[in-house]
């Protein structure tokens, strides 16, 4: 991938005698997007461990905007930003003074600190709480203040480990808003394990399962991975369950209205044209007949299903 923020090479670590992560390859481009999806335990939090630098791999490689992060890994972290799932904030700071304290962690020059928090609290949205301490704000706008502390300093790659975990619907809108504006003009890593909120957020996805990578590509294709082998009919004349059977390849029916149902089918790839035929010939009125696609939890099922097949 050209222009690439994220380039990890054949990554492995081991935790005593276990090995947590083996093998992982992922590139990642300069803006959008990506879903870092996995059950507890499969290996995220390793993953973004390594990738933000707080460990050090076992094996393999890491370079951050083209930066080794092994060789120089000070230089490498100068562009990433990171909020943890517990935001790492100081209940007894006002906005600013947590924010400015961020800023000068990250080596943002004295006289460029004070624009860099006016920036990030504007991008946030919370510059009217300036002067507020944190420990009086709600729940969803000290979530924007650990947002703001991971972008003060600009960085290339925000990784945001289960960022709307334990917020309300209405945080949860407002926080997946801001990190798609966010994503427009540098990369996100977005980890979770509800499905749904990688659904929504997500253009590409990564699944984790076993400490290996399972799955990777764009959303659209993480949701049609796995072929259900069935599709829903809708014909005016429904016939009976029996006669739909005799049609060569139909393994079961399941009726959902009088004129709908799920047909269940062997694979076989000219079965909705034997569905048509056969309509035409006995005057059944075919009105729908589509691939009843797989839910994107039943994908998530599948593959770590088949990850429990390898080991590490």
């Amino acid at each position: 991938m050209q222009n690439s923020i994220l380039k990890i090479e054949h990554l492995s670590h081991r935790y005593s005698s276990s090995w947590a992560i083996r093998d992982i390859n992922i590139e990642i481009g300069k803006s959008g997007v990506t879903g870092l999806l996995g059950s507890n335990g499969a290996g995220k939090s390793t993953t973004m461990n390594i990738i933000c630098g707080t460990l050090n791999q076992t094996e393999g490689n890491i370079f951050i905007n083209g930066v080794d992060m092994r060789a120089e890994p000070q230089r490498a972290k100068t562009n990433i930003g990171f909020l943890p799932q517990t935001p790492p904030l100081y209940m007894d700071f006002t906005v600013d003074e947590y924010l400015g304290y961020c800023a000068d962690l990250r080596h943002i020059p004295k006289a460029s600190i004070k624009s860099a928090v006016k920036d990030a609290k504007e991008r946030c949205g919370i510059d009217h709480f300036s002067n507020r301490l944190i420990k009086n704000l709600s729940g969803g706008y000290r979530q924007r203040v650990g947002i703001a502390q991971a972008i003060v300093h600009r960085p290339k790659l925000v990784v945001f480990d289960e960022p709307t975990n334990g917020l309300d619907p209405n945080q949860i809108i407002e926080v997946r808003a801001l990190i798609k504006d966010i994503a427009k003009d540098r990369a996100v890593i977005f980890s979770s394990h509800v499905l749904s909120e990688v659904e929504v957020l997500c253009q590409d996805i990564m699944m984790i399962e076993n400490g290996r990578i399972v799955f990777s590509d764009t959303m659209n294709a993480f949701n049609n991975y796995v072929q259900p082998h069935c599709m829903i009919v809708s014909m005016e004349n429904f016939p009976s369950e029996d006669e739909i059977l005799k049609i060569n390849g139909i393994t079961r029916v399941e009726v959902l209205t009088p004129r709908r149902a799920r047909i269940y089918f062997n694979g076989d790839q000219e079965i909705a044209e034997k569905v048509v035929i056969a309509s035409v010939q006995h005057d059944w009125r075919l009105r729908e007949i589509s691939l009843d696609k797989t839910s994107i939890n039943e994908v998530f099922a599948q593959l770590s299903k088949n990850s429990t097949n390898s080991t590490i």
